[in-house]
C-alpha cells in the first residue's frame, strides 16, 4: 500500500479562524492515516485578500501535486466566490447550515461579516476577563485559601497534571473562574487535604495522570532530578489518587484527554453553569 502524500489543509476565515479550525480539526481526526499541513488565513474580509488566499492555494496544489481541502467560515458571497477561482475541495461550514436555518425561521441571513462578536454582550466578555484573571491570580496556591470561595472550581492534583491550562481554558472559553492549587508529598504524609480545602469540598475536582507522562513532562522542566524520576512520580500519583478516594473528590486522568475533554467533562461534573459568550 502506497504512503499517503501530504495534502495543505487551509482554515479560512473573515474573523479569528477559530470555528473553521476547531471544526476542521474534528473532522480530519476521523482519517489518522491521512497528512496534513496546516494553513491558517483568518481576517479574509475583502475580495483582495481573497484573490490573494486563492493564489496561496493554487501554489499549494502545485507543491503537493494534490489539491487542497479548505474549511471556510466565509460569508460574504463576493469574498466567497474569489475563493472558489482556486482548484480545491471547499467545505464551506457556514453554508451548508445557513441555508436550511433561513428556511427554517423563515428569513434572510445578513451574510455579514463579524456578526459572530456581535452575539457576544459586554457582560460575557468581561465574565471571561475576570475569570482569566482569576486563574491567573489563583494559580498552584499561590494565594489565600480563603479566596477560593470566589471560585466556581478548585482543580486539585500533583504539579503538572495539566491544572494551569485547563484553568485558564475554562476562564478563556466559558468565563469559569478556576483556582488550582497543588496536591505536594507533605500533604500525603499528612494524609489529608492542604490548608482549608475541606471547606469547598463541593467545588474541588481532581486531575490524575499516568505516571509514565508525569515523569516525561517534569524531565523537560528539571532533567534528572528527584521530581521528575519516575519513582517519585508514581508515589506522587498513587498517593494523590488514595487521597482523592478518601476524600471523596471526583477526579479524572488526564493522560489521554485533550483539554476540550477535560473542561467538558468538569463542566457536566461540578455543574457550573456560566455563559461563555
Amino acid at each position: 500500500m502506497s504512503e499517503a502524500p501530504i495534502r495543505t489543509v487551509f482554515f479560512v476565515s473573515d474573523g479569528t479562524g477559530i470555528t473553521a479550525e476547531t471544526l476542521g480539526h474534528s473532522l480530519l481526526a476521523q482519517f489518522p492515516e491521512g497528512k496534513f499541513r496546516q494553513v491558517r488565513a483568518p481576517f479574509i474580509d475583502n475580495i483582495d485578500k481573497a484573490i490573494d488566499c486563492a493564489a496561496h492555494i493554487r501554489e499549494a496544489t502545485a507543491a503537493d501535486g494534490i489539491r487542497p481541502i479548505v474549511f471556510s467560515t466565509l460569508v460574504n458571497e463576493t469574498t466567497v466566490a474569489a475563493l472558489h477561482k482556486a482548484d480545491a475541495l471547499f467545505l464551506d461550514l457556514f453554508d451548508r447550515f445557513i441555508g436550511p436555518l433561513e428556511a427554517e425561521l423563515g428569513q434572510r441571513s445578513t451574510h455579514a461579516v463579524g456578526r459572530f462578536h456581535g452575539i457576544a454582550d459586554s457582560m460575557n466578555y468581561k465574565n471571561r476577563i475576570e475569570a482569566i484573571n482569576f486563574a491567573m491570580a489563583h494559580d498552584d496556591g499561590v494565594s489565600n485559601v480563603g479566596e477560593l470561595a470566589e471560585a466556581d472550581v478548585v482543580l486539585v492534583g500533583v504539579s503538572r497534571s495539566g491544572k494551569t491550562p485547563t484553568s485558564l481554558y475554562l476562564a478563556m472559553q466559558f468565563g469559569v473562574k478556576a483556582a488550582n492549587y497543588p496536591l505536594i508529598p507533605e500533604d500525603f504524609e499528612r494524609n489529608k487535604l492542604p490548608g482549608e480545602l475541606h471547606k469547598y469540598r463541593d467545588k474541588l475536582f481532581g486531575l490524575t495522570i499516568a505516571p509514565e507522562r508525569l515523569s516525561q513532562i517534569r524531565q523537560e522542566r528539571r532533567p534528572n532530578s528527584r521530581y521528575a524520576s519516575l519513582e517519585n512520580c508514581r508515589y506522587e500519583i498513587d498517593s494523590a489518587q488514595k487521597l482523592m478516594r478518601r476524600e471523596n473528590i471526583r477526579w479524572l486522568e488526564s493522560t489521554t484527554k485533550s483539554i476540550e475533554e477535560i473542561s467538558a467533562t468538569i463542566l457536566q461534573t461540578v455543574r457550573v453553569d456560566r455563559p461563555g459568550f
